[in-house]
C-alpha cells in the first residue's frame, strides 16, 4: 500500500465537464488563499483507491483529481492511499481514520463491504462511497446515514454507444468483456447490448453482441482489472470471433485490449469507460470511436467542497444522461467517420431517453 499527504494542487488532466455537470449539488466556495493571509481551512479530505491504483487513466484517477481539485479550494492538504489488493481495504481505511482524516472517499464497487465497516465504526467521521449505495443488506437504502453514494446509471450513456457501435460496424459482430462480473462493470455491457439489440429492430439487421448475454447476464471476464495477458487473451477471442467493435470495461484493461487490437492489423474500433481515454491516454487515441464517461472527478469534488463547508449530505447522487453525471465522449479521431445521419440518430435517442419515451433497463433505473 502506498500513502501520500499532499498540499493541493489541480490536476491538468480533463474533467467531464463544469461544475454544472451535477447539477442541484453544493455551490463552490469561495477560494481560500493562505498567501494572502487567509486562514487555512481546519478539514482533511482522504481517499482510498481500489486495486486498480490512481494511475488506471479510469475511475480511481478521476476520483483521486476530484478531491485534488477541492482541495485546491477548500485550501487544506489531502492524503491519497492506494491499495495493492483487496486486503488492503480495511487497513487502508482505519489507517485514514487514525490520520484525524473527517471525510474518507471510497473508490469503487469492492470497497463497499470495508467502508460500511469503517463508517458504522466512526459514526463522526463522513464517508463518500464511488460507485457504490452501500447496501449490504439488499433493503434499498444506504446502510449507515454518514455515508454518501455517488452512483452512476452509465447503461444510459453506454446505450447510446451500442447504437452507435451497430451502426459503425462493417462486420456486424460487436464485441465487450469485463473485469468482474460486478454491477459495475455489468451495466455498461447490459447496456451496450441494449443498444445493439434496438439498432437491430430499428434497421431490421442482426448485429451480434460477443462477450455479453443479457439472458444470463453473463460473458466474459478478465477476473481482475490488471493489464496483463489474461486480458489480452479475451481481448483476443473476441477479435477470434469478427468484432470491429471493442468495449473493455474495468479500469486499465482497455490497454491490454488495444494491444490485441494493434497485433490484429484489421480496423477494430475501441470504445473506452469513466473517463474520455482520447484525453487520459492520447496512445490509444488512434482507436477510439468514443468513451462511455461518467463524472466521477466531479461529483468527488462537489461532494467534498460541500463537506469542507460543513454541508455533507448522505443523499445519493445518481449520474444519468439527463444531469450530464453520464455521457458519451466527443469522437475525436473518428468525427468525419461517423455520418450526420447516425450522429442525429444518436442525438434524438438521448432526447428520448431522457423524456423516458425509451427505458434503459439497470439496476439503478428504479432509484432515480
Amino acid at each position: 500500500m502506498t500513502f501520500t499527504f499532499k498540499k493541493a494542487a489541480v490536476s491538468g488532466l480533463a474533467t467531464l465537464g463544469a461544475v454544472a455537470l451535477l447539477a442541484g449539488c453544493a455551490s463552490a466556495p469561495e477560494e481560500t488563499d493562505e498567501a494572502d493571509g487567509g486562514e487555512a481551512l481546519d478539514y482533511l479530505p482522504c481517499m482510498v483507491s481500489d486495486a486498480g491504483g490512481f494511475d488506471d487513466k479510469s475511475f480511481n484517477q478521476l476520483g483521486l483529481e476530484g478531491m485534488q481539485r477541492a482541495a485546491e479550494e477548500l485550501g487544506t492538504d489531502y492524503i491519497e492511499v492506494e491499495s495493492a489488493a483487496e486486503t488492503d481495504y480495511p487497513s487502508n481505511l482505519q489507517n485514514l481514520v487514525d490520520q484525524g482524516c473527517d471525510t474518507i472517499v471510497t473508490v469503487g464497487f469492492l470497497l463497499a463491504p470495508a467502508a460500511l465497516e469503517s463508517a458504522t465504526a466512526n459514526p463522526d467521521i463522513e464517508y463518500v462511497s464511488i460507485d457504490d449505495t452501500v447496501d449490504q443488506d439488499f433493503d434499498g437504502t444506504t446502510d449507515a446515514e454518514n455515508i454518501k453514494p455517488i452512483i452512476f446509471d452509465t447503461a444510459q450513456a453506454a446505450f447510446l454507444a451500442g447504437y452507435l457501435s451497430a451502426g459503425m460496424s462493417e462486420t456486424g459482430a460487436v464485441g465487450t468483456f469485463g473485469g468482474i462480473n460486478i454491477p459495475t462493470v455489468s451495466i455498461f455491457m447490459d447496456g451496450f447490448a441494449q443498444g445493439v439489440d434496438y439498432y437491430n429492430e430499428a434497421k431490421g439487421t442482426d448485429v451480434q453482441v460477443i462477450g455479453w448475454d443479457r439472458e444470463a447476464q453473463d460473458g466474459s471476464f478478465t477476473g481482475g482489472f490488471e493489464a496483463n495477458d489474461t486480458a489480452r487473451q479475451v481481448a483476443q477471442g473476441l477479435i477470434d470471433q469478427n468484432v470491429d467493435v471493442l468495449l473493455p470495461v474495468g479500469g486499465p484493461i482497455y490497454q491490454s485490449a488495444a494491444a490485441a487490437i494493434r497485433d490484429a492489423n484489421r480496423e477494430i474500433m475501441l470504445l473506452g469507460v469513466d473517463a474520455d481515454v482520447y484525453e487520459t491516454d492520447p496512445s490509444v487515441g488512434d482507436l477510439l470511436l468514443t468513451s462511455i464517461r461518467k463524472g466521477i472527478d466531479v461529483g468527488t469534488y462537489e461532494a467534498l467542497v460541500a463537506a469542507g463547508n460543513g454541508e455533507f449530505s448522505a443523499e445519493p447522487f445518481i449520474g444519468t444522461l439527463e444531469n450530464e453525471g453520464v455521457g458519451l465522449a466527443p469522437y475525436h479521431d473518428f468525427e468525419d467517420a461517423v455520418s450526420d445521419e447516425l450522429n442525429t440518430e444518436i442525438e434524438d435517442l438521448q432526447a428520448q431517453i431522457i423524456a423516458g419515451d425509451i427505458v434503459v433497463e439497470s439496476y439503478l433505473a428504479s432509484q432515480e
